[in-house]
């Protein structure tokens, strides 16, 4: 695939010239470095594409045909998380717009800087129930950063502008530019306004952190016997890997993620103990159930990591620093909050400590860093193989060892889990829907990712249940021969859907059932002209990975895997983080962490329950 450059824009004078609102929504894109789009056409969109023809033709940007608008919001927000940039795309009125929605909302979710460009009806049909009209601006206010209808063209280089600066500072997010027909048509004299010329005064996100806050933070981690970093998405948006790193090495602190935050630190780092939460590691849930600090940084202290909220990190004080003051405090009080840019706030605490010249606790957590690797020894993540099938691990353990650094997407479900339980890579090669739990994001966000990055590998790992959501952008892939590797792991189940209904719902398997209607995928590539391999058993998968990799173009991979695997360990909906389902039996929960004697009636307890639960007695 070719990637294009975008020259400068030829109109760069600031005489006014008679343009359409259409050329400068165009022209005003370009100027901010788009090169890419994805979308649908569609008839209250038309001027807008008409004017897009002109500028490919000129070869100032890419416009990637999706084959249904969803496709275009999740390859978009690909596209950004891969490179950290603004994704683009573009949906038409009515059906066009409302299939954006989910991936507007999964980008609003995970914090993605996304520029949703829709047509509409024109400004004399709004309010009419006109043809293909629906009030997309209403639609999407909960889950856009801001949005804008144009209602006069001379407004659209700035609201451009505005657009691009709010989507991309701050929290990133998603923001929404609905363009009525008529004012993409009309002409007007236009001046362009260059990325930085539009100020917006009244926002401003904090990026520095509070002096005071910043040294309440270092005397509580200087104190601190068992210190845990807990990071999150926040990390990645803002570069701040060094800084997490420089910080845990200097004060020997365990490091663990969410699933957004996969990729801050280095997995293959002594210090990294994985994922926590609900299918984290069962030595990061300790660790977390046992701290005396928690230092939280780019985390929102979401359902899926805290387990049971007032278990969570019950006996730790807690750093929390957030570059947006409504996730501070919102789940769990820290005694520290600190609102600011995290790689910034991360360098005022480094650069605090250096000029303070403060001796580091490797001593004082050297308990703690030994405690914690013992629990590796003892509940080590684990690959099961089975003499009769394949395991879902062993496959992405496969694929992982070949492909070690390429970008990874994914869909949502086991195979989603597993990929963030065995897969170890850097920054920005993770790409999950984590917030929203989007099915049918995986190949599309391969997709974005592999248009902004053509030089690097992209491997969606999928669900035969995920993948079958959104499986028609094969046809995408193949019209640009986007070279996407996109295995799927095959169970014929909703696999997460079908192991909460063995656990929690009697085996009473409803609805979750795959199997019967399967297609064959390998002919449904092949019909897309796309190369189709089907992975049976063991003796195949090492050699059918390779020649995955190294065929030059996209390829779609059956995996055939154990149909009742189940992901572990698990978090129960309700318990605490120590409490996991899953765990290896050789040893027992108590032996793990340490335990609380009720003083009423000598019953003991994990360490993490605040109130005895066989009195009542507070502990």
């Amino acid at each position: 695939m070719v990637s294009i450059s975008v020259p400068q824009s030829p109109h760069s004078t600031n005489i006014p010239q008679r343009r359409t609102g259409a050329y400068a929504l165009i022209d005003s894109l370009c100027r901010h470095g788009v090169k890419h789009i994805f979308g649908y056409p569609g008839g209250a969109i038309l001027p807008i594409y008409d004017e897009l023809y002109r500028a490919e033709a000129r070869g100032d940007i890419q416009h990637i045909l999706v084959r249904h608008e969803q496709g275009a919001s999740h390859a978009a927000d690909g596209y950004a998380r891969a490179t950290g940039k603004i994704g683009v795309c573009f949906g038409t009125s009515g059906p066009g717009a409302t299939n954006l929605v989910t991936g507007i909302a999964t980008a609003h979710m995970d914090s993605i800087p996304l520029l949703v460009i829709t047509g509409q009806v024109a400004l004399s049909a709004i309010g009419t129930d006109a043809f293909q009209e629906t009030d997309i601006y209403g639609i999407t206010l909960p889950i856009v950063k801001h949005s804008y209808v144009v209602r006069q063209p001379q407004d659209m280089a700035r609201i451009v502008a505005e657009a691009v600066h709010i989507a991309t500072s701050g929290r990133p997010g998603p923001v929404l530019i609905d363009v009525p027909k008529d004012v993409g048509l009309e002409e007007f004299d236009y001046i362009p306004v260059e990325p930085g010329q539009v100020k917006l005064p009244g926002y401003r996100p904090t990026v520095k952190g509070n002096p005071r806050q910043i040294s309440a933070a270092i005397e509580l981690i200087e104190a601190a016997e068992k210190p845990l970093l807990y990071v999150g998405g926040g990390a990645i948006a803002a570069d701040a890997h060094s800084q997490i790193q420089e910080l845990a090495e200097r004060f020997q602190i365990p490091v663990t993620t969410t699933l957004m935050g996969i990729g801050s630190f280095d997995e293959h780092h002594p210090l990294a103990l994985s994922m926590l939460g609900m299918h984290g590691t069962a030595y990061a849930n300790f660790a977390v159930s046992e701290c005396d600090l928690l230092i939280a940084v780019g985390a929102r202290f979401d359902d899926r990591v805290t387990g049971k909220l007032d278990e969570f990190a019950s006996r730790a004080k807690v750093i929390h620093i957030d570059i947006d003051p409504a996730e501070v405090g919102k789940n769990r009080t820290p005694e520290v909050p600190i609102v600011g840019d995290v790689r910034q706030v991360l360098e005022q605490i480094l650069q605090r400590v250096r000029e303070l010249n403060l001796p580091t606790n490797t001593e004082q957590t050297k308990a703690w860093l030994e405690r914690i690797n013992r629990w590796r020894e003892d509940y080590p993540l684990e690959v099961p193989r089975h003499k009769d099938s394949l395991s879902p691990q062993e496959v992405i353990v496969e694929i992982g060892s070949q492909a070690p650094h390429a970008y990874y997407t994914t869909d949502v479900g086991q195979h989603q889990m597993w990929s963030a339980q065995f897969l170890k890579n850097g920054p920005r090669r993770w790409i999950s829907s984590a917030g929203l739990g989007t099915m049918g994001y995986g190949m599309p966000a391969a997709m974005g990712a592999k248009v902004a990055l053509p030089d690097e590998e992209v491997i969606c790992i999928s669900g035969d249940a995920s993948f079958q959501m959104n499986l028609q952008e094969l046809g995408t892939l193949a019209q640009y021969g986007i070279n996407v590797k996109t295995v799927i792991i095959n169970n014929g189940w909703q696999g997460m859907v079908r192991q909460w209904q063995q656990a929690f719902y009697g085996e009473r398997y409803s609805c979750s059932n795959m199997e019967v209607g399967m297609p064959d995928f390998e002919i449904l590539a092949k019909a897309y002209g796309i190369k189709g391999m089907v992975v049976q058993n063991r003796e195949q998968l090492r050699d059918a990975i390779a020649e995955m990799i190294a065929h030059q173009g996209p390829v779609l991979v059956d995996v055939r895997v154990r149909r009742d695997e189940n992901c572990y360990p698990m978090v129960a909906p309700g318990k605490s983080n120590a409490q996991m389902l899953g765990l290896p039996q050789r040893n027992k929960l108590d032996q793990a962490i340490e335990l609380i004697y009720c003083s009423n009636c000598g019953a003991k307890n994990p360490g993490t329950n605040h109130f005895c639960p066989e009195c009542g007695t507070k502990l």
